[in-house]
């Protein structure tokens, strides 16, 4: 009975520890993600970019589930482009794609994107970090050109950031 428990002991510990070990060498285990600090930076850039073309937007960053982190009114910017900035930023992350690509497939008549559940609209960029998609930021207020522009100003910093 005790060589049996020690056996089963001795197995027992030997499982653990290889479990353990496949967890830890396991790349899928640990993500990227964006967190709320880097948000605020990134938002923080995309501002310095509106508020030097004095634009009023809103900018909204979600991590790369689609769930908002942070959003940022500057003010006078109208309120229906809150849940724009969002649906641009969810939809970025949703296809790790610029939301331009939408908008320029359905300017050269691929009707079938307006069945997809996404914002055809220029001002969704995925935030990328080391060939992950970590989040992405979507921004509203201005013409979807003028959205990408200040959203891209974020991009920027995260590569900034990231030191790409």
């Amino acid at each position: 009975m005790r060589k049996s428990l020690s056996a089963a002991l001795t197995t027992l510990t030997a499982f653990l520890l290889f479990a353990v070990n496949v967890q830890a060498a396991d790349p899928l285990s640990v993500r990227k993600s964006l967190n709320l600090t880097v948000a605020k930076q990134l938002a923080a850039a995309a501002e310095e970019e509106a508020t030097k073309n004095k634009w009023n937007v809103v900018i909204a960053l979600v991590d790369a589930g689609g769930h908002l982190i942070y959003l940022q009114r500057i003010d006078n910017t109208q309120h229906g482009s809150i849940d724009i900035a969002i649906q641009k930023a969810q939809t970025a992350a949703a296809f790790k794609r610029p939301t331009k690509a939408f908008e320029d497939g359905l300017a050269s008549g691929r009707t079938g994107l307006l069945r997809l559940n996404v914002l055809p609209l220029e001002g969704g960029v995925p935030l990328i970090v080391g060939g992950e998609v970590v989040g992405a930021v979507g921004v509203s207020g201005l013409t979807s050109q003028q959205d990408g522009m200040v959203a891209k100003a974020a991009a920027d910093a995260l590569a900034k950031l990231a030191g790409g």
